[in-house]
């Protein structure tokens, strides 16, 4: 019989995968449209309209006031519903991103955000004022925490400094340049072209939007959590109204203490219902990650004093100095000018030093010059207070730029949603607490010194006050890892492993970079 041939094995045919499997995860493609510059430009643009739309309104209320025949003091519900609308939304920014898509979610918030300010420009009473700027509040509080997690989702390790540093610029100048832009537009305009300037804006953000955002969205379609959004919207609600009207001693102390009482009451409920939900609208267990544990505690600390200063010092220079409100606005919008300096040179300082330095030493530096600041007199020559208004704007930006880009150096890719809701609320929470705080200080410094309007000496006490609560974050980052983050910073890690790698990003994760 002759030889046959052996039969030769039929090659592996590749299994054939589920549909479930074969989805794709939505992710950027490796040649992007557009530099993560250009993604961080357009973020940071539609913040610029938010965090400027506040602060200009809050300088045109007396002249809505009069417009509406209404008391000016009532107007005040024109910005605290506005924060209250944020408060409940903001948890839900992540979620709503994973399930819609972040440039979906982006657009839709600046788009509701737009739509917003041309309902308010307008209104005709006080209640309609008050419905549209809550519509703006959803768009408000969708806009900041999503627009975050795109750069997030866009920029690689090695890009994330430089694209946080732009991202700060409007957190920065937004309320800098809000009063005396809203004094020029009251003063030479109708206050109703506050709100149709936005109008442009937006038009122009939701095509850039469309244009140069690529969609992402997470494919895991995860159960939304309704009860945890009550609970948590709820207990932001009180908190946050509570302190804003403590901060600006408005209605009763009874009224105040209720709410506030019950913010706690029912932020303790949400944190029981968050142990046991698989998948909470806050997530307290994103605490375990090293580097986010550190920069949501020690950030909030420092927040504190950066909510202060704002309050505190146009004050301290109307009322102490006698200084006009044009004069006082451009004495206090030196310190944008060091943040703007900082932009150029973060990257390298942060290369060179690491982060851990930036929070520990940059950190006293920037208190210290907080606390200068209770020593300003009008017989100081301005030059010396620009000087300390400069370095102290270049410092503390250095510092949150720092605190904000480390923050996500653990976190991984499937996380990233919820860390920035969690994060954007803590940080809403610490800047309204510094308002509130420096406003007790002054209000204690008054009682205790018998004065029926505040002085120079009350203003000193209230930025020692804050000074000194803001002095304890660099003292807690002094326990973060050297090596933390420097994947992030780009800064050369020491060799013969150690410690370092407890602080790396997991692979399996993403951390802050691309997709894969």
């Amino acid at each position: 019989m002759p030889d046959v041939p052996p039969i030769a094995p039929a090659p592996p045919t590749a299994p054939v995968p589920s549909p479930a499997a074969a989805a794709p995860v939505p992710s950027l493609r490796p040649e992007r449209r557009v530099s993560t510059r250009t993604v961080a430009l357009i973020v940071a643009s539609a913040m610029l309209m938010e965090q400027l739309d506040g602060t200009v309104l809050a300088t045109a209320l007396p002249t809505m006031a009069r417009s509406f025949d209404t008391a000016p003091l009532h107007m005040n519900i024109a910005l605290t519903c506005y924060l209250l609308t944020l408060a409940m939304f903001i948890p839900a920014s992540g979620k709503m991103a994973d399930r819609f898509g972040s440039r979906t979610v982006f657009r839709a918030a600046i788009a509701l955000f737009t739509l917003g300010s041309i309902l308010c420009g307008v209104s005709q009473s006080l209640a309609e004022l008050v419905a549209a700027r809550m519509l703006q509040g959803v768009g408000g509080a969708m806009m900041s925490p999503v627009g975050r997690l795109v750069l997030l989702r866009t920029a690689s390790k090695a890009e994330l400094v430089s694209a946080m540093a732009w991202l700060m610029i409007p957190a920065t100048i937004g309320p800098i340049l809000g009063p005396p832009l809203g004094g020029f537009i009251v003063t030479y305009f109708s206050w109703r072209w506050i709100f149709f300037i936005n109008v442009p804006i937006g038009a122009v953000g939701i095509a850039l939007v469309t244009l140069f955002i690529e969609e992402m969205r997470e494919p895991a379609r995860t159960p939304f959590d309704v009860t945890g959004l009550v609970l948590s919207g709820t207990a932001l609600a009180c908190l946050m109204f509570g302190i804003e009207m403590a901060a600006r001693g408005a209605g009763s102390r009874t009224v105040t203490g209720i709410l506030l009482v019950a913010g706690m009451g029912v932020g303790a409920l949400y944190a029981r219902h968050a142990r046991t939900h698989p998948h909470p609208i806050l997530d307290f267990r994103l605490m375990r990650f090293t580097t986010f544990r550190f920069s949501v505690i020690s950030g909030a600390f420092s927040r504190i004093g950066a909510g202060a200063t704002p309050f505190l010092l146009p004050m301290m220079m109307q009322l102490g100095f006698g200084y006009s409100a044009a004069r006082s606005g451009l004495i206090t919008f030196a310190g944008s000018l060091g943040s703007l300096a900082m932009r150029f040179v973060a990257p390298g300082i942060l290369r060179r030093l690491g982060f851990r330095p930036v929070m520990v030493w940059i950190g006293f530096v920037a208190t210290a010059l907080l606390g200068t600041m209770a020593g300003f007199r009008p017989g100081w020559p301005m030059a010396g207070i620009y000087l300390v208004l400069i370095i102290g704007g270049f410092f503390q930006s250095l510092m949150f730029m720092a605190y904000n880009t480390i923050a996500y150096a653990e976190v991984p890719r499937a996380d990233m949603s919820a860390a920035t809701s969690f994060y954007t609320t803590q940080q809403q929470m610490m800047l309204s607490l510094g308002i509130a705080i420096s406003a007790a200080a002054l209000a204690g410094s008054m009682a205790v010194r018998g004065h029926a309007a505040p002085e120079l000496g009350d203003f000193s006490i209230a930025f020692l006050v804050v000074a000194g609560l803001a002095m304890l974050a660099p003292m807690i980052s002094t326990r973060l890892d050297p090596e933390a983050g420097s994947e992030i910073s780009g800064r050369p890690v020491r060799t013969g492993g150690g410690p370092a790698a407890a602080v790396a990003v997991p692979a399996s994760g993403g951390g802050a970079g691309r997709a894969p």
